[in-house]
């Protein structure tokens, strides 16, 4: 599914206030799952319309999913102030039960890049989901509940040169959990992943397409 999404901004009201989205649909079918996608650090310059984020809604939405991304409070027109990573988790859920309410018979997903990565973590650790897809979780500075592991699919993404999120700690948080989610390590990617977002999607995909041919989505 190539074909650019059709695109749309619903309101979605958070616990803090109005959240500003951007909700990705495939054109002419009805989609076939939902996702979540959770933008990097908003004290950092991250906004949904981030590069990473973008590319994880893309690779969801060439599987045929519906994909809302959100500015998480206090971001661009979202209201609200930033909460230090507690209060964004409740913004993830407000987006995760929007897509629910949307599309109630339908598989759900969540996604995250980088601090997102972290928030979608701790949503996962709250509430079910369907898949969960983590790409360089800043989980050394959001740390989730290492007790309440997210039991759906699980595929973490990290670049062996990233600057900001350390690959060496990344594996070896990701070997300390059992069972423990799906690894892959990019060789030579930095945090931002430039230059490799069409292998960062790729990989993504085929994950993706991976759980619904086994019919786990």
């Amino acid at each position: 599914m190539s074909e650019a999404p059709l695109t749309d901004s619903p309101i979605l009201v958070g616990p803090a206030g109005r959240l500003e989205t951007i909700l990705d649909m495939p054109r002419g079918v009805e989609p076939i799952a939902a996702a979540v996608v959770c933008h990097p650090h908003p004290q950092h310059g991250g906004t949904m319309h981030n590069k990473v984020a973008h590319t994880l809604a893309r690779a969801f939405a060439r599987q045929g999913f519906a994909v809302l991304r959100f500015n998480f409070r206090g971001t661009e027109g979202s209201e609200g102030q930033w909460d230090e990573g507690r209060g964004e988790v409740d913004d993830a859920l407000a987006a995760a039960h929007f897509m629910r309410s949307a599309y109630p018979r339908m598989p759900l997903w969540i996604a995250g890049f980088s601090f997102g990565a972290a928030m979608a973590i701790r949503a996962a650790q709250r509430e079910p989901f369907d898949g969960l897809i983590s790409v360089a979780p800043a989980v050394s500075r959001f740390q989730a509940d290492p007790g309440l592991q997210p039991t759906c699919p699980w595929l973490i993404l990290q670049g062996d040169a990233d600057e900001l999120v350390s690959a060496d700690d990344t594996i070896a948080w990701v070997n300390s959990l059992a069972p423990g989610p799906e690894l892959a390590v990019l060789d030579g990617a930095e945090h931002f992943f430039h230059g490799r977002l069409v292998d960062l999607r790729e990989i993504v995909t085929t994950f993706v397409t991976g759980q619904l041919a086994g019919g786990q989505a």
